[in-house]
């Protein structure tokens, strides 16, 4: 028998009457059980990892079951978690998968210049605690029918370019940064794949698109995470919902930078087969 629980264990929302605490970022626990035998994968680590423990500690999971962490891209509300959680899980030569090009310098300009990266100690921070980096480009199998997509190529025409301006340092110049290292999690299962992205900065089409052809499945059975449409026009907006009718998407949760505006298009066009994500969910797949 084959399960897929995912834990929500960091949303800027945390629900209704909820005991569980909410933070600006993502984080997401993929327990993956087949023939009695686990995996556990630890997909983005917030803002704050002090949030994500606790909310652990309310679900009953032991920091310790996790066999490793993916970075979906660099911007601190999914990384800067990171040093906190993997003191907890104190473990030797743990693995932290990502894309090579993580830790460079990543600003915003607006309302003024700021490092919106991971912090730059964290590198070797991490070793020191016994992280192993494992720094991935091309799309990968890390846990059987588990994948990281590496780089998404950008096909779809209204996502080329990121809904967000940010910038790297190339030569000691600020230039336009078009956030490569945004990577997301494949499962494939019995009944289709299901994409897990932290921001979709590639574009969660692109994304999704990106999976069938890691898969070769064309199942789409579940897409979650954050969209980034928050700052997106609303033909982006529309095309974008469209898009995921057309891949005959059976079901979506998200959250995050998805925005209010995204979500009630997709609360109208998906109606039961929508949910929004919150602090302290668990969705479970058979």
């Amino acid at each position: 028998m084959e399960e897929v629980k995912v834990y929500v264990l960091a949303d800027d929302y945390s629900g209704y009457d909820s005991e569980f605490l909410a933070q600006h970022g993502a984080s997401y626990l993929i327990k993956m059980t087949r023939s009695g035998e686990s995996v556990n994968i630890l997909f983005d680590t917030g803002t704050y990892g002090n949030l994500i423990l606790e909310n652990m500690r309310l679900l009953d999971i032991d920091p310790k079951v996790i066999d490793m962490i993916v970075l979906s891209h660099c911007h601190y509300d999914h990384t800067k978690g990171l040093v906190e959680i993997v003191e907890k899980i104190n473990k030797e030569n743990f693995p932290i998968i990502a894309h090579p090009t993580v830790f460079r310098p990543h600003f915003c300009k607006e309302p003024v210049l700021t490092h919106v990266g991971m912090p730059f100690k964290y590198r070797k921070k991490v070793e020191e605690l016994g992280g192993e980096w494992v720094l991935l480009r091309n799309p990968t199998e890390i846990a059987e029918n588990i994948f990281v997509t590496g780089e998404v190529e950008r096909v779809t025409e209204f996502e080329k370019t990121p809904t967000l301006k940010l910038y790297t340092l190339e030569n000691g110049q600020l230039v336009e940064d078009d956030l490569k290292d945004d990577v997301s999690l494949v499962i494939n299962t019995e009944k289709g794949i299901i994409v897990i992205s932290g921001c979709s900065h590639a574009g969660i089409i692109n994304i999704t698109k990106h999976a069938i052809r890691i898969t070769g499945s064309n199942e789409v059975r579940t897409v979650i995470g954050g969209f980034h449409l928050i700052d997106a026009d609303e033909e982006r907006i529309r095309k974008t919902v469209d898009m995921l009718k057309q891949l005959e998407t059976r079901e979506i949760y998200t959250g995050h930078c998805t925005g209010l505006k995204a979500e009630c298009l997709l609360l109208k066009e998906f109606g039961d087969s929508f949910k929004k994500l919150h602090a302290g969910m668990v969705i479970t797949f058979r």
